[in-house]
């Protein structure tokens, strides 16, 4: 059973434990649903911008855990972007029977 979470599913079931908590972004079982994208890009720009104010505020421990959360959803971006860029069939070609 997969847990649903903002931004798609986990393929975690309900009542195990996650390491991450709550920051999916980081996790490698969470599966993205393209309609989200829109909302991932704009945590993308929440990340930078936290980013920014850490480094300003020499907030050196937060910093490197926003650092991973964002190479964490641009990983994510990119897995929606390959899982809409094209949806037309993928041909495998036809089987070929062999007659003895």
């Amino acid at each position: 059973m997969k847990r649903k979470v903002s931004l798609g599913s986990r393929g975690r079931a309900y009542g195990t434990n996650c390491h991450h908590e709550h920051a999916c972004l980081r996790c490698a079982l969470l599966r993205p649903d393209p309609d989200q994208i829109d909302r991932l890009r704009e945590i993308i720009n929440n990340l930078h911008a936290r980013i920014t104010e850490a480094e300003q505020n020499n907030w050196l421990g937060e910093v490197e855990g926003l650092k991973v959360s964002l190479a964490g959803a641009e990983e994510k971006l990119e897995e929606m972007e390959r899982l809409t860029a094209d949806d037309s069939p993928v041909l495998l070609g036809l089987p070929t029977i062999k007659n003895d």
